[in-house]
């Protein structure tokens, strides 16, 4: 029987455990769901065992556990090291999910005609990570598993893998690998497979604004005293000028400057503004001036305010001038920006830039480095021949927006390339209410990555 053929025979059975998992509500960011955390790190590591690892083991960490197992089956032979994470964002609101959101169903899109999974994580990352899993097993049901592999799976992606550090420089020689194969990214569509070969890095802040000693009638000192939310406003506003430059002195002084060819070449990448435009329902979009959309997301740094708050927030109305006003504001960053020196330059400005009527505290949370990935390498080869084999078509290397910090600490202390080897799409909501994963997409998933181990064993060995 061929892998093809056992994924067909048992894809209800593979979807009903992704369900299985996708009903554990493992929020790591939340500390009310922390037991959630530590059983769905519990479902992987059974998982593992019955799909044939050997060494499965709950490794714990300062906080939530990496779930490891490996099959070693010839020493001379190349070794997979697979990445996944088992933790999700919040699902927070609720009320803007049409299903619930740790209680997956499959239901039609216009991108997933034959059906997506709508759950919190379907797609970031227990689908993909899943898909890997059920890769494995398939191979060894079929005694087909040409190279070694590994797994190491976290519970803390999603709020900066800061244990997930200590555990890799502690570990260099568990995790000794030829290849870092992560499926934590998207495509461009079935028809246009891609691969990422390039992911932005991250520094995520939190800004507190402090005026009067407490919340005052708007009446009686509205006019006299500083309000923290209308400074705060102003503050994160002049963040950008009119070209939607940042405007932090130093921010640019490392970011690279590509070429006119290269580029062009990025901008090859099948794309269609009005598609994407009509998909977020925008009447336009919206960036850096001089770059396009490709670009933005692709090849330059960003600022977002990620969330902004304080005074009254209830129902009716309340006439109160609020004595603190907070934010919380992330920047994406791309190759040689250094997300420490990031931090340090925007928290300098931040406060040089308040007046003397309020205070400012500026507190750094996670962030991550930058990272980009060569096409000569046996690892992309082989994910383009397992593409091409899978999809009838040669893969598009692209880069994404997104932040994935652990690719560079691969890259650094593993000295290892990650082959970001993804399956989402863009339009699948990922951090968002009804975020979805199509059915299409993780069954071929589980397909492509079966290809990808029997390429890598010859382009490693030429």
């Amino acid at each position: 029987m061929s892998v093809k053929t056992y994924i067909q025979d048992n894809k209800e059975r593979f979807l009903n455990e992704l369900f299985d998992l996708l009903r554990i509500p493992s929020v790591s960011a939340d500390p009310k769901f922390k037991n959630d955390v530590f059983a769905a790190a519990d479902f992987v590591k059974e998982q593992l065992e019955k799909a044939g690892a050997d060494k499965v083991e709950l490794c714990q960490t300062a906080g939530y556990p990496i779930v490891y197992g490996e099959k070693i089956i010839d020493p001379a032979l190349p070794t997979v090291l697979v990445y996944g994470h088992y933790d999700v964002q919040p699902a927070d609101p609720y009320e803007l999910w049409d299903s619930p959101p740790f209680e997956p169903v499959i239901k039609t899109t216009d991108r997933h005609p034959e059906g997506a999974i709508f759950a919190r994580g379907s797609a970031d990352d227990k689908g993909q990570f899943y898909m890997h899993v059920k890769a494995f097993e398939a191979m060894m049901a079929n005694n087909s598993l040409p190279c070694n592999v590994k797994f190491m799976i976290e519970g803390e992606e999603e709020v900066g893998s800061a244990n997930l550090d200590i555990f890799v420089k502690a570990n260099k020689e568990k995790l000794k690998a030829d290849v870092v194969l992560v499926s934590d990214t998207h495509m461009i569509s079935l028809q246009d497979p891609s691969v990422t070969v390039g992911l932005r890095g991250l520094a995520y802040m939190e800004v507190e604004v402090t005026g009067p000693n407490r919340d005052l009638h708007s009446g009686t000192y509205g006019g006299a005293v500083a309000n923290p939310i209308n400074i705060l406003c102003q503050m994160i506003a002049s963040l950008q000028d009119e070209n939607n430059h940042i405007t932090i002195p130093g921010f640019y002084d490392k970011v690279e400057e590509y070429s006119a060819a290269y580029r062009k070449a990025l901008n090859e990448a099948p794309f269609d503004l009005e598609d994407y435009k009509k998909k977020l329902d925008v009447a336009d979009v919206h960036g850096e001036a001089g770059y396009t959309t490709i670009e933005r997301v692709g090849i330059r740094p960003t600022l977002d305010v990620n969330g902004i708050w304080g005074g009254y927030t209830g129902e009716g109305a309340k006439t109160v001038l609020p004595s603190k006003a907070y934010a919380k504001i992330s920047m994406r960053l791309v190759p040689n920006q250094d997300f420490r020196e990031i931090s340090n330059l925007f928290e300098a400005h931040f406060k040089s830039i308040a007046p003397a009527s309020v205070k400012v505290k500026v507190t750094p949370h996670h962030g991550g480095a930058p990272a980009v990935v060569s096409t000569d390498t046996p690892g992309y080869r082989a994910a383009d021949l397992a593409i091409q084999e899978a999809f009838g078509k040669k893969a598009i290397p692209t880069r994404e927006g997104g932040s994935i910090p652990i690719c560079a600490l691969f890259q650094q202390e593993l000295g290892l390339d990650p082959i970001l080897l993804g399956f989402g799409l863009d339009t699948d909501a990922l951090h968002s209410p009804n975020e979805h994963y199509g059915v299409a997409n993780y069954l071929m998933g589980i397909e492509t990555i079966a290809f990808f181990f029997k390429h890598f064993k010859d382009q490693a060995s030429a």
